[in-house]
């Protein structure tokens, strides 16, 4: 909505509705740290000073003053006012709208539904992990007015409001407006007045602001002189030895949008053919857009200082969880999007930064396996895309690799701890892939390598199914899906009653085989006695040639299968059932009980019957000839 009286008065206009419940559900229940506002206006007031640093490299006169990049807070406790001011780029009437109307354009409506899927965990810290920004001014103040004047401009623009679902934009006489950049004042609440004091403010810039590369000063009461709190140093330009635990963690903050306190940090200087200083962060917390559809990295870009952007390509895209920053004097200052894309220079940075993280993650698995077990807790499943993606690093990923085995109890094992255990006459490394731990380890296809004692990797996350199958071999093992093809344990030592396992099936159970593979022609690909199954009666396994069971049923829920291959159907030779049913005579009894075991392997697996009725029928008939009615 939009509404004007005449030229140049106020226009109202309406957030967009889901603007207007966030800001509700931000001011009534999602905060957890109020102090937190402060570092997102900061923030923002240095990029704004970045990006006039930056826009001045072609355009000088948009800084023809000279006048430093500095960020100015003021207080006035009479009046119950903080102002956070800066002298960066400033914004356009359009870009007011724009930028302070909207929140996620592209995805305002999966924000709010990941928001309120977290706001049900009491213990979740939602603000510093949804990136929420500006909006977060709302928790402390009744009204926020923006005033700002874009760099080489006269005009200068008001945007003002309550929060509870309306703003107005209105024209400024330049003469109340910043010379250039951005005023925002904040109207606090009255539990918030807080704020207009001296030594809780500086606390706050110190703690969460304390390495923006602006200067930050500070005017504690009208008619005050500003006072310097922090100097804008630029603490990757420091040395290792010159920064503290807490300094790292406050830019780790900063940089990340996070509240949490980062796992790992690798900091580094690389000098020779190409000069850049990286400083990367693991999180301690998943970032809420881990799992983005575009899995983009974010990792900002500067070059001499000057932020060029966060949207350059410096890490694979299995390292995206990443956070951090790259600066490089090897680049030009004036480089374009279409430049980076292409920069060879970016691409040699790219690898040697990727090395380094690999490497750090190295000695963190080596030296601290209680905090590389967190890591990959959190990221193992990001870090694996690499193992599909990535192959000059492939080999480094495989030993990076913790898994769930069949032997890792509560922990994870590496594939050399595998491979350090394989049975004698074991070739491969076996593995089964699912949704779930519960659901793997309760998957009649491992029984046959329990009762060996071969370890198998239980595989749930979706990745699995595409890198599993497409590594050759680790430390020259293969690796063998247990639900695909035959299985080769009987070459294997271990185990007990191995008798009992290798004993030969009956003419009668053959017989039922026989039947079972006629019977099922169209449904299966094959019918045939299992080597795998111990203790149930049935399985379904893939064929030697199709894919893997799981991996065809992620290709079919992504609509990129359409139709599925037939499955194989193992029948456990030993199980007391299988003779049982073996001895039916009746045809039709017989055919029931064979359609029964393929909808038991079908539930067994994951799935359901094929046909519901035709399943609930046969089970009937089988329980009325079980328990006859009594005359």
């Amino acid at each position: 909505m939009t509404t004007m009286t005449q030229e140049h008065a106020a226009e109202q206009h309406s957030f967009e509705a889901d603007v207007s419940r966030l800001l509700h559900m931000m001011v009534h229940s999602v905060y957890s740290d109020k102090d937190v506002f402060l570092r997102e206006l900061i923030s923002n007031a240095a990029d704004a000073c970045e990006k006039l640093r930056y826009e001045a490299i072609s355009q000088p006169g948009l800084a023809a003053d000279g006048a430093p990049s500095r960020i100015l807070i003021s207080l006035d406790e009479d009046k119950r006012t903080l102002t956070v001011e800066d002298n960066g780029i400033g914004m356009s009437r359009e870009e007011l709208v724009d930028a302070l109307g909207t929140i996620a354009r592209s995805g305002t409506r999966a924000f709010m539904e990941r928001l309120e899927a977290a706001k049900a965990n009491d213990k979740a810290e939602l603000i510093g992990q949804f990136g929420v920004g500006f909006y977060s001014s709302f928790m402390v103040a009744d009204r926020v007015d923006v005033v700002s004047r874009p760099a080489g401009q006269d005009q200068a623009w008001k945007w003002s409001s309550d929060g509870k679902g309306n703003y107005t934009i209105s024209p400024v006489d330049p003469a109340d407006a910043p010379a250039r950049g951005t005023r925002v004042t904040l109207q606090l609440m009255e539990d918030a007045k807080s704020y207009t004091g001296k030594w809780a403010v500086e606390r706050i810039i110190r703690e969460q602001s304390g390495h923006v590369p602006v200067p930050i000063e500070l005017v504690e009461k009208a008619g005050a002189e500003p006072a310097k709190v922090t100097d804008g140093v630029a603490l990757w330009t420091k040395s290792r030895s010159d920064i503290t635990k807490e300094e790292y963690n406050d830019f780790y903050r900063g940089v990340s949008g996070q509240y949490d306190e980062p796992l790992l940090n690798v900091h580094f200087r690389a000098e020779g053919r190409h000069e850049y200083t990286a400083l990367a962060f693991v999180p301690g917390s998943l970032p809420f857009d881990l799992f983005d559809v575009e899995r983009h990295g974010r990792m900002k870009l500067y070059v001499k200082r000057v932020f060029i952007t966060d949207d350059a390509d410096l890490l694979p895209r299995y390292l995206r969880f990443m956070r951090g920053i790259v600066d490089t004097a090897d680049l030009p200052l004036n480089i374009s999007r279409e430049m980076i894309q292409e920069s060879p220079i970016l691409a040699a940075i790219r690898k040697g930064v990727t090395s380094r993280i690999l490497t750090a993650l190295e000695k963190q698995a080596e030296g601290d396996t209680e905090n590389f077990e967190k890591i990959w807790e959190l990221f193992g499943a990001i870090l694996k895309e690499g193992i599909y993606d990535d192959f000059e690093r492939r080999t480094q990923l495989l030993k990076l690799a913790r898994f769930k085995t069949t032997a890792s109890g509560e922990g994870h094992r590496s594939l050399a701890d595998y491979v350090k255990d394989m049975k004698e006459g074991q070739s491969a490394i076996y593995y089964i892939a699912g949704t779930s731990l519960e659901q793997l380890n309760a998957s009649p296809q491992l029984e046959g390598f329990r009762a060996r004692g071969i370890e198998v990797l239980l595989l749930t996350d979706p990745v699995d199914s595409f890198w599993a199958p497409n590594v050759q071999d680790f430390e020259g093992k293969s690796f063998k899906s247990i639900t695909q093809g035959l299985s080769d344990l009987d070459k294997v030592a271990g185990g007990e009653n191995k008798e009992d396992r290798t004993a030969k099936p009956s003419d009668e159970v053959n017989a039922f085989v026989e039947f079972a593979r006629e019977t099922l022609k169209e449904e299966v690909a094959e019918v045939r006695v299992s080597s795998r199954l111990t203790e149930s009666a049935v399985c379904l396994v893939a064929s030697e040639q199709g894919p893997d069971r799981q991996l065809e049923k992620i290709l079919q829920g992504a609509g990129r299968l359409s139709t599925a291959s037939k499955p194989v159907l193992e029948i456990n030779p030993q199980s007391k059932l299988i003779a049982g049913l073996a001895s039916i005579s009746e045809t039709s009894a017989k055919e029931d009980a064979v359609w029964l075991l393929l909808d038991e392997a079908r539930i067994l697996d994951g799935d359901k019957p094929a046909h519901p009725r035709a399943f609930a029928d046969r089970l009937s008939r089988l329980f009325e000839a079980a328990f006859p009615a009594k005359a």
